[in-house]
């Protein structure tokens, strides 16, 4: 069994998250066809998108004919599949000899694809890497190499409800977790209201965000006593009301979340900006009273809610393409590129240029939660990292048995050690057999 201390595949869930400011609609946009006489002196390079479709059609074409024309010996070829079938297009088109020049991927899916041999190496090809964020080359640095052109991603900020906080008397930002669960416990006890809801249904991000590993040389090793410990804070607060308890352990439970935020129940909301302009759209008088706080870093300095997307270059790509394949991968992902994309689908560009675009940084003088957050996101951006386990099949029926224990710990159903211990053993017979 193949696995790591800190990454896995990513599941559905993480992925359905991360996609929902973007819709899916098939369409395609082809490159022009190419005289017979010219062909031998032009360079296609096609490159695949995941569920991009339709809304970012605009900004593709736009960028297709600009870089087209920028570079005559070149012809583009834009593709874009949903999530769910990418995946299989690309495994399937490797095995046929006939890779896309790049491909958009996930932090653990380019991992996966890395372990098995599936995407090339970039580290003689990126050239500046000082223009992405360190979180950002961190996030595609696998066993000594660098395996992708960093994209886009998030990071979590706290958006609250200053009359709700107000009343419980509460003034800055917490600067831990520990300082979170409190004020969770005192919005619960001053006012009567949640005051913390988060995503228990991942867990296993949750603790590793906390600097608590699941995996070590080889072993589950999550029953340890600072899991515990952290998990009896959760419990306590748990047992004070300080949390919303609508859909607590579910695989997802942001849209419970955003319900209760909406309606008045709940004191702080941990999510990426982009849920701020849902609370605009959808309720004036709850965005009116709505602040922004940093969502504090982990002890090991990692930010909450990193998820970052990437390019990278197949296996079986030739190796005479690859000059010309480097330099359309840098203009893709640079900063002017990134921050315009960004601005369309309201996620965090990882160039510390478009980080530092006045667009993030220059709040005008009647600014909303929505761009307080932005501000408050980019400040954020160089802790934002991907949090995942690496290398177990079926990782996420694992991941189902340590929710199912957390929450029987914290519930009151059985001792916090005892939950956890029954875990770590299911995982550990697991991770004992061989592939």
């Amino acid at each position: 069994m193949r696995h790591s201390t800190l990454k896995t595949l990513v599941s559905a869930a993480c992925l359905s998250t991360a996609f929902a400011v973007l819709s899916m609609l098939p369409f395609s946009v082809s490159a022009a066809p190419v005289p017979a006489h010219a062909q031998a002196s032009v360079q296609k390079i096609e490159f695949w998108t995941m569920s991009l479709k339709p809304k970012f059609i605009p900004y593709f074409q736009q960028l297709v004919k600009k870089y087209e024309a920028q570079n005559p010996g070149v012809k583009l070829e834009w593709v874009d599949f949903p999530w769910d079938i990418l995946q299989l297009k690309l495994i399937a088109a490797i095995a046929a000899g006939t890779p896309p020049s790049l491909v958009n991927l996930s932090v653990p899916w380019a991992e996966e694809f890395a372990r098995d041999g599936l995407i090339e190496p970039v580290d003689a090809l990126i050239g500046n890497r000082a223009i992405y964020t360190k979180g950002a080359l961190d996030d595609m640095s696998f066993r000594g190499h660098l395996y992708g052109f960093p994209h886009y991603s998030n990071v979590n900020v706290i958006a609250y409800n200053s009359k709700i906080l107000a009343a419980a008397g509460l003034q800055r930002a917490p600067r831990n977790m520990d300082e979170i669960l409190a004020y969770a416990r005192q919005i619960a006890a001053r006012t009567g209201k949640a005051g913390y809801a988060p995503a228990l249904g991942k867990i296993d991000g949750f603790l590793m965000q906390q600097g608590l590993l699941l995996i070590k040389d080889g072993r589950a090793v999550f029953n340890s006593p600072a899991h515990v410990a952290l998990i009896q804070k959760l419990a306590d607060t748990y047992k004070a009301n300080g949390f919303l308890k609508d859909k607590l352990f579910a695989e997802d439970n942001f849209p419970a979340v955003v319900d209760a935020y909406l309606g008045g129940r709940l004191g702080m909301m941990v999510s990426a900006p982009t849920a701020l302009r849902r609370i605009q759209a959808d309720s004036k008088e709850i965005y009116a009273v709505t602040g922004v706080f940093p969502a504090p870093p982990g002890p090991t300095g990692i930010g909450d809610g990193g998820w970052m997307f990437n390019f990278a270059v197949p296996k079986g790509v030739p190796a005479q393409s690859l000059p010309a394949i480097a330099r359309f991968a840098q203009f893709l992902t640079n900063d002017e590129n990134q921050l315009e994309f960004a601005k369309i689908a309201n996620v965090m560009p990882t160039t510390v240029k478009a980080l530092a675009d006045p667009h993030f940084l220059q709040l005008p003088a009647q600014a909303g939660a929505a761009e307080q957050a932005q501000a408050v996101a980019a400040g954020s951006m160089e802790n934002s990292r991907s949090l995942y386990v690496a290398g177990i099949d079926d990782y996420d029926e694992l991941r189902r048995f340590l929710v199912k224990a957390v929450e029987a710990g914290m519930t009151g159903k059985k001792d916090i050690k005892q939950a956890l211990d029954e875990a770590v053993v299911i995982w550990n017979k697991k991770l004992a057999k061989p592939l």
